[in-house]
């Protein structure tokens, strides 16, 4: 798990405590996981510009005194047309129904576009008090936000409407005090000093995924996974990782080694950097690319995602 610092964020004092779990929902691209590490202050969940980066739940927890708060970062909600698709879409609404609260997140530029107004629909089937986070203010003029909120409340009955920039952290403070306030009292659920429940393997993994996304988005297509093969702790306190990362066709290989590695080196010199900055100690970090055929469509792979397998 990780349980390194988040930083120097509120101590827990004398007194009752808060906890629960809330759910980030939207469209892809909507700013979700950049607006989970910024309620953590922390790397928790991968960012890139390619849509569906995040395959599955991603929590990440934050403190604010006496509350416990548990955001659960979800795959980005679309019209599903392969199977890896529909199980990322079926994780991410199970993730809604499962928490305490849902915050529904808006690309602001955006706006109330066909998949958001889908997913609007089918809020009607989640019983939790939920929440609507406009994205990207930093983009929009004041005039049309406020136009953008009224709208949106117009069409599903939110509790509460937050207007933040994930991308620079406006508002976000807002938020994290405001589930503080709202989470059931009870227990703190997690350890004080943890803020993810991810694994550090699956974290590396993760890691490693966004600088391939981000080198070779283009040209690569989302398929592609990464996973930690090896993990060993040296004697001298740093780490030796040894990584795969596996495409579906050779010539996907061929782009992401590039002319003589130039490019698997520049994503593993990206990669090491960020994992040794979460480990907060020296990283080793071997890259290798194989190619699996059909990997897509195999239930162990679905499994280590933490995707149930949806049948044809």
């Amino acid at each position: 798990m990780v349980d390194i610092e988040a930083g120097e964020g509120p101590e827990k004092t004398d007194g009752p405590t808060r906890a629960g779990f809330v759910a980030l929902i939207g469209a892809p691209n909507a700013g979700k996981s950049t607006l989970l590490n910024q309620l953590v202050g922390s790397k928790v969940s991968i960012v890139t510009h390619k849509v569906q980066t995040t395959r599955s739940l991603v929590r990440g927890i934050a403190i604010l005194g006496q509350a416990q708060v548990i955001f659960v970062d979800t795959p980005g909600i679309f019209r599903p047309r392969r199977r890896l698709d529909r199980a990322m879409v079926t994780t991410a609404w199970g993730g809604a129904h499962d928490a305490d609260l849902v915050a529904v997140l808006v690309d602001a530029k955006k706006g109330l576009d066909d998949e958001v107004l889908t997913i609007f629909e089918k809020l009607e089937e989640v019983r939790h008090p939920k929440i609507l986070i406009l994205n990207k203010i930093d983009l929009v003029k004041r005039d049309t936000l406020l136009a953008l909120a009224q709208d949106a409340n117009a069409k599903v009955p939110f509790d509460r409407t937050f207007m933040v920039s994930a991308h620079t952290g406006s508002g976000v403070d807002d938020i994290t005090a405001w589930f503080a306030e709202h989470v059931a009292p009870g227990p703190w659920l997690y350890p004080e000093d943890q803020i993810s429940d991810l694994p550090l393997r699956g974290l590396a993994a993760e890691i490693t995924r966004e600088k391939l996304f981000l080198r070779v988005h283009d040209e690569l297509p989302y398929e592609s996974t990464v996973e930690t093969e090896q993990w060993k702790d040296m004697k001298d306190g740093s780490v030796r990782i040894e990584q795969t990362i596996y495409v579906t066709r050779d010539s996907q290989k061929r782009i992401i080694l590039g002319s003589g590695g130039e490019t698997i080196k520049s994503i593993s010199m990206a990669a090491r950097k960020d994992i040794a900055e979460v480990l907060e100690k020296p990283v080793h970090l071997f890259l290798f690319v194989k190619v699996r055929d059909g990997w897509a469509d195999d239930p162990e792979r679905y499994r280590e995602m933490g995707l149930d397998f949806p049948k044809l």
